[in-house]
């Protein structure tokens, strides 16, 4: 991954150096380059970078078990792969099989390695996530370099370490590196397809591009259609700055359309042609293949609504803008309620970049590598953010990490050639509008959540706008050294919004499928999180009321965090969601200081609260009744969620009945049918038909009520269970 990130194609110093071949003579071998740098880079460089990769890994890696569990959905499916490789391939929620999760394995298969190599627990389902965290880190540093290699060693260096620290003072990044969901995998693959791009173009290299191919394919089965997202800037930018003729570049992209379709495409066939009663349903779809997940509930459907996805403003209630699904479209969204807080600090900063930074540039060749990459980083940027601000389908503001690694590199390849263009009024006054206006931009967010550090909202605009202003008056020729005394001020004051609250969000334990950013007890309602504030000031800014918002409860006395703020939908709340009762099957709910309420609660490993996706625990009782059966799976349960949190508690495999998202599987007809073999030991009443995500469909009432009408029921640990071996 690391293995020669360090040259574009040959460094190019600060210093006069000797000719060409005497430089290459004088290289030093790669394994020497990788740990100290060129010989004629400044000696505190590539520590500098070393030191970078070591703190990420430090701050990402430390108390990573707070979470427990995280996403308990995803959880259980890694417990389900370290039994069954058949689980492991398929991405199945359960050991034995019946139903997969609603995204394709590729997130899955790496934390399963993980968990059959050092045992399944918090810290080996969530180490993969935190490396990730670091690989992105130093991929992004290489990229940046290699793009910036001609405006001197030096500056490309400081600009690829200000790009690495980016990506790790992203609030968005700290919470998802930290997390089970696949978006850790799904950044880190993005990041890799731009680096192997950008490698690609001092020879117009086929194998190259062809790799970035494979890393984006990869991404599909991560993520499905998210992961393509980065693919027209990709492809733009090989076709007019790759350093070759216009026939290989085309040649080179056919291969790499090859390569990805491959990577992508082998998981899908297999699927396909497996015969669909000896592999589990595929979850999230309608007719039980991975084809209609692609263009359904993964694909079309969270662009343009429908297939199984809420409006990205209704949320699953269908009302106003809510915090938890993204808020209002339009451009003004990714500024606005939770994801304000979490992707937004320096996205101001990343656009003047790349406006100035293009102007800069001005008419150079289309191969020059600096143009290649604020064109990779902004069309990722541009084409990512637009389809978050309008797509009308399921959107959680989690998924802005995806944008993470752009904005770093916009920050770091802009900042560097406005600083190497600082001599010139337009490399000036476009360092001090990314000041100026990140130090603006941190207060209004920082504003919204007023208790929290109170001062550090005033430092940072105060000493950005100072910083700033220094940086103008620097354009004077006897004050030119204030120029050199601002940007590194105002880079510190700029960064001290994103990473503070980056750092607060990686000492919060956070659980359920829509986890928010921020320190402990803070309230992430969003500005305008109810479709009614906008901008920092309105209803439902961060820390402030989020009227109409679809969101979970933010907060449980313990610090642990959720979701965003806002009153939950129906089947939404902060409590693992348990039909009308909003009781987890077999288990009792949490109190505020995250203990049972009930004394014969389990010993299940909690996530800091409840929230969809965990956090509830199962009944000792229960627990022992489950562990006692020998059926395929011990319990059928409505809905995915109650299901995850029984397996990881009982250890045994639990069926999921409809799924996630109100899968039609097992139809009546089915569950009668494994009932007759003994497949299933009991069933897990969930109120009036509810249980979470899935188990309110019409299939679910029906196979409950059936249930109901021939079988004795008993209350095992406050929760009502029956014996499908016996019946009335």
């Amino acid at each position: 991954m690391l293995i020669d990130m360090t040259t574009y194609p040959l460094p190019v110093t600060d210093r006069r150096g000797p000719a060409q071949t005497d430089a290459q003579d004088r290289r030093r071998k790669p394994l020497a380059r990788l740990f100290l740098g060129e010989r004629e880079d400044a000696r505190w460089l590539r520590p500098a970078f070393w030191a970078l990769l070591a703190v990420t890994a430090v701050v990402y890696l430390w108390d990573l078990s707070v979470s427990g569990y995280a996403n308990s959905f995803y959880a259980a499916a890694v417990q389900a792969g370290t039994k069954s490789w058949e689980a492991f391939f398929f991405g199945s929620l359960d050991s034995s099989n019946f139903i997969t999760v609603d995204k394709p394995p590729a997130s899955l298969w790496v934390m399963v390695l993980s968990a059959r190599l050092f045992g399944f627990s918090s810290f080996s389902l969530l180490l993969p996530q935190a490396l990730m965290a670091v690989g992105s880190v130093a991929l992004v540093w290489g990229t940046v370099r290699r793009t910036l290699a001609r405006v001197g060693t030096t500056t490309a260096n400081v600009g690829a370490l200000l790009a690495g620290f980016v990506v790790a003072a992203t609030p968005a990044a700290a919470l998802m590196f930290r997390f089970d969901n696949p978006d850790a995998l799904l950044v880190f693959l993005m990041t890799a397809g731009a680096y192997c791009t950008v490698r690609a173009l001092p020879k117009g290299s086929w194998k190259w591009i062809a790799l970035a191919g494979v890393a984006l394919g990869f991404a599909f089965l991560t993520k499905m259609l998210q992961g393509l997202l980065v693919l027209p800037a990709f492809g733009l930018v090989f076709l007019f700055a790759a350093r070759t003729t216009w026939g290989k570049r085309v040649v080179g992209l056919l291969i790499a359309a090859g390569s990805l379709v491959v990577a992508a495409g082998w998981w899908v066939v297999a699927v396909w042609l497996w015969p669909a009663e000896s592999r589990p349903y595929i979850g999230g779809s309608t007719n039980n293949t991975v084809l209609d997940l692609v263009f359904g509930y993964n694909g079309l459907g969270r662009i343009f609504g429908g297939s199984g996805n809420g409006g990205g403003g209704g949320g699953m209630t269908g009302g106003t803008a809510g915090g938890s699904f993204g808020g209002s479209t339009g451009l003004n969204r990714l500024f606005s309620s939770e994801m304000g807080l979490e992707i937004s600090w320096l996205l101001p900063a990343a656009l003047i970049a790349l406006i100035v930074g293009l102007v800069v540039v001005g008419r150079r060749h289309l191969a020059d590598p600096a143009r290649a990459g604020l064109v990779l980083w902004g069309g990722w940027l541009l084409v990512t953010g637009l389809v978050f601000s309008y797509m009308s389908g399921t959107i959680h503001p989690y998924y802005t990490v995806a944008l993470a690694p752009a904005i770093a590199g916009l920050v770091g390849t802009g900042g560097a050639l406005l600083w190497h263009a600082r001599d010139r009024f337009l490399g000036r006054i476009g360092l001090a509008a990314m000041i100026g206006i990140t130090a603006f931009w941190g207060w209004c967010l920082l504003n919204e959540n007023s208790t929290w550090l109170p001062w550090l909202r005033w430092v940072m605009l105060a000493g950005g706008l100072l910083s700033a202003a220094l940086i103008v008056i620097g354009s004077i020729p006897t004050l030119r050294k204030l120029v050199t005394v601002g940007v590194l001020a105002g880079t510190l004051f700029g960064l001290s919004g994103t990473t503070a609250y980056a750092l607060a969000t990686t000492t919060v334990a956070h659980s359920g499928s829509i986890p928010s950013v921020g320190p402990a007890g803070s309230s992430s309602g969003g500005m305008g999180g109810g479709g009614t504030g906008g901008m920092p000031g309105g209803t439902g800014g961060p820390g402030g009321s989020a009227a109409g918002s679809d969101s979970d409860d933010s907060t449980t006395d313990d610090g642990s965090q959720q979701g965003p703020g806002g009153t939950s939908p129906e089947g939404m709340t902060g409590e693992a969601p348990e039909g009308a009762t909003g009781q987890a099957p077999g288990g009792t709910t949490e109190d505020s200081d995250g203990a049972s309420s009930d004394a014969e609660s389990g010993t299940g490993l909690q996530a800091g609260g409840g929230g969809t996706g965990g956090g509830t625990s199962t009944s000792s009782a229960l627990q022992k009744l489950l562990e006692a059966s020998d059926a395929e799976w011990a319990a059928a349960v409505n809905g995915s969620q109650s299901a995850a949190q029984l397996e990881l508690d009982t250890d045994t495999a639990v069926m999921a009945i409809g799924g996630w998202s109100s899968d039609p599987a097992p139809t009546l007809a089915e569950f009668k049918a494994y009932v007759a073999d003994g497949d299933i030991g009991y069933y897990v009443s969930s109120g009036s038909g509810g249980g979470g995500m899935g188990g309110g469909s019409s299939t679910a009432s029906a196979i409950q009520e059936w249930v109901a009408a021939n079988y004795e029921s008993t209350t095992v640990g406050g929760q009502t269970v029956y014996d499908l071996s016996t019946t009335k």
